[in-house]
């Protein structure tokens, strides 16, 4: 039992570094001394203490400056709670959509340049689609892609664009693309939908993605504000074509209600 104690106390105050590394003051980094001196510990408990969360990779030291930020895993662990909790949460809003539309619902996020599928809620027809939980796909040509990036700056669309075309100078590391591969539609072409995008809050695609097949997107945003996922409703073409329009401004109208239910603002 006393080991018990010491352990979780002991995670305690490695919790605590963590969150000095949180605070605003730390945003390009702190050193030991100044973590020690914030979380009120002995400097040489805290080196070790990091030392450690660093071998963990909970957090990462800059070789030249020698501070402390949060690290990758810390990132990881943070994104894939927030995934979990994200689908677990939109869940009865998808089947709303299922229940209104009877078609296959999806809810969408972007990792490393493509679109996956968080979580599916299949119609009760014949039509399920694939298995699209944890593969990946393109955003050109996909509703939820678009919807996806709608909100980036037009340099970074353009940047990323070219990345994928394989004529960017320094491919986006987080963002690779298929070098050599050139992109299904142009710049051109991607902005103006990205721009409608933004306009009528929902995006459509009829059989760019699949020949046959129809889809339309929203986006859900979270607490600060951004794009964090996009609800998708894809079925084929001779069911879902005529109601595009309607089905997109219902995926909005439900889109909106997971965003709320994160505390979008606004």
């Amino acid at each position: 039992m006393a080991n018990q104690r010491t352990y979780g106390s002991g995670l305690v105050r490695d919790v605590d570094l963590l969150e000095v590394l949180a605070l605003p003051e730390a945003r390009d980094g702190l050193g030991v001394s100044r973590v020690a001196e914030l979380s009120g510990r002995d400097k040489a408990q805290v080196s070790r203490a990091l030392a450690t969360l660093a071998d963990a990779g909970l957090v990462s030291r800059d070789e030249h400056t020698r501070a402390y930020r949060p690290g990758w895993r810390l990132f990881a662990l943070a994104t894939h709670a927030t995934e979990t909790h994200l689908a677990h949460l939109a869940a009865p809003f998808l089947r709303t959509i299922v229940a209104r539309l009877n078609e296959t619902t999806h809810l969408c996020v972007l990792r490393a340049g493509q679109v996956f599928t968080l979580r599916s809620e299949l119609a009760s027809h014949a039509f399920r689609g694939l298995g699209w939980e944890g593969v990946g796909v393109d955003p050109f040509t996909t509703s939820p892609g678009r919807v996806l990036l709608s909100e980036w700056d037009e340099e970074t669309v353009g940047h990323w664009w070219r990345t994928f075309a394989g004529t960017a100078a320094h491919p986006l590391p987080d963002l690779p693309g298929a070098a050599g591969e050139p992109p299904p539609i142009t710049l051109d072409q991607l902005a103006g939908k990205l721009a409608g995008i933004r306009k009528r809050g929902y995006e459509t695609v009829d059989e760019e993605f699949e020949p046959g097949l129809a889809g339309v997107s929203a986006p859900v945003y979270g607490f600060r504000g951004d794009i964090v996922a996009a609800v998708n409703v894809s079925a084929p073409k001779s069911r879902l074509g005529a109601r595009l329009p309607a089905a997109g401004r219902f995926a909005r109208t439900v889109a909106d209600r997971i965003s709320a239910a994160l505390g979008a603002p606004g």
